[in-house]
C-alpha cells in the first residue's frame, strides 16, 4: 500500500509500523526530510526491524535549491542520527541502475534485520534511460522466515550466526510476545536494560552486523588498468561524466582507471586492496568531499584527491578531464 502520511515523521514511523507488522517498510525524501526522520530511523536501529529510507539528494543546507541536485547526505546518513547507530547505505550510479540497487536494499535489509538508507540524487531520480526488463526468476532470492512458537520461552534478540539478524516475528503470534521500542534491550530476552555491559554488547552486535553485509556484497570492479599512476573512484550519480570523461582520455592515450561505488555502508572488501595499487586517487564529488573524508580516515597510506563542485549542476566532462590531466 501507498500513502502520503501527513509529514515526514508521520511517513517513516508508518513505514517502521509495517515493517513490525511483517512487511518492507519504505519512506521516501530528500535531506531535510532525512533530518526529521532521523529520530525514527534510530528507533528501527534499537529494534533491528528493516526499513528502506529513499533519499533523493537535492540542493541545501535547509530549503536550499530544492529542485537541483547535490551528493551532500553522505555524512548524515552515516552518522546524523544519536548514539551508536550504524546502517546500511547503497547508491544508484544510473537511472536503470535503481532497479538493482533497489532491490539490493531490500535484500540487505531483510536478511540483516537492518534499516538501510537508498542514497540517490535528484538528477538520478528526474532521469530516463532505455532499461531492460530483467528475468524475474534470476533476481536475487530474498527469503522471509517469520517464527512460530516452538514449545520454548521465545528469544526476540537470540541471533543468526552467520548474520547476527534476530527473529521477524509477527505481532500477535501466540507464544511470541515481546517487548518492543526504544529503550535500550538485553540480550536475547529483549526485556528493558539499564545494565552498562549489557549496552555496549548489543552496540557491538549491531556494529557487527552491518560490517558482515561485506561479506554478501560484491567486489568493487575496475575498468581499464588494475594499478597504475590514477585510479577515478565515484559514488552515486558522477558515473556518466566519469565513465566517458576516462573514456575520452583513453582514446587519446592517457591510461586511467575507473571504480564506482554502489555500497558506502559498508564498503566492499577488496576496497583497501583496489586503492593500493594507484599512486594517485581522484574522487570526484558534488560536495566538498565528504567520499574523500571517509576514504583518508578509512585508508590513511592512499593519496586520495578530491574534485568537488557544490553548484547543484552535475559534473561536465571537461571538468573531470581537466582535473585528471593535471593529476596525469
Amino acid at each position: 500500500k501507498t500513502f502520503q502520511a501527513e509529514d515526514e515523521i508521520a511517513a517513516v514511523g508508518a513505514a517502521i509500523g509495517a515493517s513490525f507488522g511483517g512487511q518492507i517498510g519504505i519512506t521516501g525524501t530528500s535531506g531535510p526530510g532525512l533530518c526529521l526522520k532521523s529520530e525514527a530511523i534510530n528507533l528501527a536501529v534499537m529494534t533491528e526491524l528493516p526499513l528502506i529510507v529513499i533519499d533523493a539528494q537535492r540542493g541545501g543546507p535547509s530549503t536550499g535549491m530544492p529542485t537541483k541536485t547535490e551528493q551532500t547526505d553522505l555524512l548524515q546518513t552515516l552518522f546524523g542520527r544519536n548514539g551508536e547507530s550504524p546502517i546500511a547505505v547503497v547508491a544508484p550510479k544510473t537511472a536503470s541502475d535503481s532497479f538493482g540497487m533497489a532491490v539490493e536494499a531490500v535484500r540487505i535489509a531483510i536478511k540483516y534485520m537492518t534499516p538501510v538508507v537508498f542514497l540517490t540524487e535528484a538528477d538520478t531520480m528526474n532521469a530516463a534511460e532505455p532499461w531492460k526488463l530483467p528475468e524475474l526468476d534470476k533476481l536475487p532470492k530474498i527469503e522471509v522466515t517469520h517464527p512460530q512458537a516452538s514449545g520454548q520461552p521465545f528469544l526476540p534478540y537470540s541471533r543468526n550466526q552467520e548474520t547476527l539478524a534476530r527473529p521477524w516475528a509477527i505481532p500477535g503470534t501466540p507464544g511470541l510476545e515481546h517487548r518492543i521500542g526504544g529503550l535500550s534491550k538485553a540480550d536475547l530476552t529483549g526485556n528493558v536494560s539499564y545494565d552498562g555491559p549489557n549496552n555496549e554488547k548489543m552496540v557491538g552486535y549491531r556494529a557487527e552486523k552491518i560490517r558482515r553485509i561485506a561479506n554478501d556484497i560484491p567486489a568493487l570492479e575496475v575498468r581499464g588498468p588494475k594499478s597504475g599512476k590514477l585510479l577515478v573512484l565515484g559514488w552515486g550519480g558522477t558515473f556518466g561524466p566519469i565513465y566517458q570523461a576516462v573514456a575520452d582520455l583513453k582514446a587519446k592515450g592517457i591510461e586511467v582507471s575507473q571504480a564506482h561505488l554502489n555500497y558506502l555502508n559498508p564498503f566492499p572488501k577488496n576496497l583497501s586492496q583496489v586503492l593500493s595499487q594507484f599512486e594517485k586517487i581522484l574522487i570526484p564529488e558534488l560536495n566538498s568531499g565528504q567520499l574523500l573524508l571517509l576514504i583518508r580516515g578509512n585508508f590513511p597510506g592512499v593519496n586520495a584527491i578530491g574534485l568537488h563542485k557544490i553548484q547543484c549542476q552535475p559534473f561536465k566532462v571537461e571538468e573531470i578531464t581537466n582535473k585528471i590531466k593535471e593529476l596525469v
